[in-house]
């Protein structure tokens, strides 16, 4: 069927159609008004996802998604119960007992019908804000659970991070004591041992027995070098040694003798050899060689005595030395096992000042009241119900009506076929049209046809 087909059958029709559209509105308008309204509220949140810090950070939800379920959560739901008294009211009591049968927990209930009735859109735009929606039967309870949802899940949120923080400051304090006891122990005994071992200054002990341990060196250098000048000395012979050389007596004695040798030539040639005088000084300078032996013995005597004595010093020393060098090795022990004993106790001081200052940390955040959500919009009491949408539902079944009844005549019309202008001859016939008989004009439509246009003649009947 084409257009024109389609007027010409809805102008015999359209009174059925207009009846059934009538009909359908006049059914569904006191059906609609009957219906139960339902009121939406709903609130805006703001959530700040990010936090200063990084343990905060890891514990807490970093997404939207991870927020709509904290506020669908059976733990937020079952708050909001409690603090409206919805376990208390004995009409939703018995709704429940109507539903269930008394089978389960009343509790449980509640926490299912509102779960079902609430609604949580996180914003698509990035903006980190949560729109809480909540219907109901009355606009106060939807407006008043709606602003319960929000309350209690900022609550949450505050539990969410101190719970947490909570638990950690109940561990570090654990931590705290027993590393307060290792460093009271690990002090302890640094303390025990620097009174055992007598340790009082460190380094300027340690430096004095150092000195003192170079010094005793170089005097064993010292003392060793005059042992061996004295050897040295002593293999030269009694004649040669530089104290003999250099002695004044034995120089003396020396140009005597040489003096009166020279003497005792010329007497010996002059007055003879059995002449007194002759005699007398060869008698004295006899004396003089014995005096000249004596004190090169005396002096190359002492040679020898100082050599005694420089190879006793010598052992003295070098034993003066090792006592001195294991005293310094035994307090290089000491200071090892007094800086082993020091690290141990910084290193304890470290980690207990560490525990201390996560535990007053962790104390702190324990005690936290500021949350990451912040209300935006709160929940008003809606003025308009939300279900139904009377315009919208009664438009909607005049429009259905509308749609039955055009339907309703199409189906006349196929089920009963009948001609109703040219295309419906052509299309029973099979034939195409060759002229029209137009049916003879009213007077009043040729009234009209000459007004509009009086140059033309009006057509006579039977006319093709």
């Amino acid at each position: 069927m084409n257009l024109r087909q389609y007027f010409f059958m809805f102008r015999v029709r359209w009174r059925l159609a207009l009846g059934i559209m009538l009909a359908t509105a006049a059914i569904a308008v006191p059906v609609i008004l009957m219906l139960p309204k339902q009121y939406t509220a709903s609130t805006s949140l703001g959530v700040e996802i990010k936090s200063p810090d990084a343990v905060t950070t890891l514990l807490m939800p970093t997404n939207l998604a991870s927020q709509e379920e904290i506020i669908r959560s059976e733990r937020v739901t079952r708050q909001v119960v409690e603090t409206l008294g919805f376990d208390a009211d004995p009409q939703l009591r018995a709704g429940w007992q109507e539903a269930s049968g008394g089978r389960g927990r009343f509790e449980d209930w509640l926490v299912e019908q509102l779960q079902r009735r609430l609604t949580v859109i996180p914003s698509r735009r990035g903006d980190n804000i949560i729109t809480i929606q909540y219907r109901a039967a009355s606009p106060a309870e939807a407006a008043a659970v709606a602003n319960a949802f929000a309350r209690h899940y900022a609550d949450a949120a505050i539990q969410m991070k101190v719970e947490p923080a909570r638990q950690y400051a109940r561990w570090f304090g654990e931590q705290n004591k027993r590393l307060r006891a290792e460093l009271e122990a690990t002090q302890a005994r640094l303390s025990a041992f620097q009174r055992e071992k007598g340790i009082g200054v460190r380094d300027e002990s340690l430096g004095a027995e150092t000195e003192r341990l170079a010094s005793l060196a170089a005097r064993l250098t010292a003392v060793q070098s005059e042992g061996v000048d004295a050897r040295s000395k002593l293999r030269t012979g009694g004649d040669a040694l530089p104290e003999v050389m250099q002695n004044s007596v034995i120089q003396g004695l020396r140009g005597d003798i040489l003096r009166l040798e020279a003497k005792l030539r010329d007497a010996g040639a002059n007055l003879g050899a059995n002449h007194p005088q002759y005699r007398a000084m060869q008698a004295e300078l006899g004396e003089l060689k014995a005096r000249l032996e004596a004190e090169t013995r005396h002096v190359v005597s002492s040679v020898s005595a100082a050599r005694s004595v420089s190879g006793d010093r010598e052992r003295e020393v070098k034993a003066a030395l090792e006592a001195q060098r294991k005293k310094l090795l035994a307090l290089r022990a000491e200071r090892d096992s007094l800086a082993v004993l020091e690290r141990d106790v910084e290193a304890a001081k470290q980690a207990y000042e560490t525990a201390e200052r996560r535990f007053t940390q962790s104390s702190l955040e324990s005690q936290a009241t500021q949350s990451n959500v912040f209300l935006i919009r709160p929940a008003i009491e809606p003025l308009e119900p939300s279900f139904p949408k009377v315009r919208l539902f009664i438009l909607a079944s005049v429009l259905f009506g509308a749609l039955l009844g055009v339907g309703t005549a199409h189906a006349l019309e196929t089920l009963d076929r009948r001609v109703r202008c040219v295309e419906d001859v052509a299309g029973l016939v099979r034939m195409r049209v060759l002229s029209v008989i137009e049916r003879e004009a009213s007077p009043g439509a040729l009234a009209l046809a000459r007004r509009n246009a009086p140059l033309a003649l009006p057509r006579q009947a039977g006319s093709t």
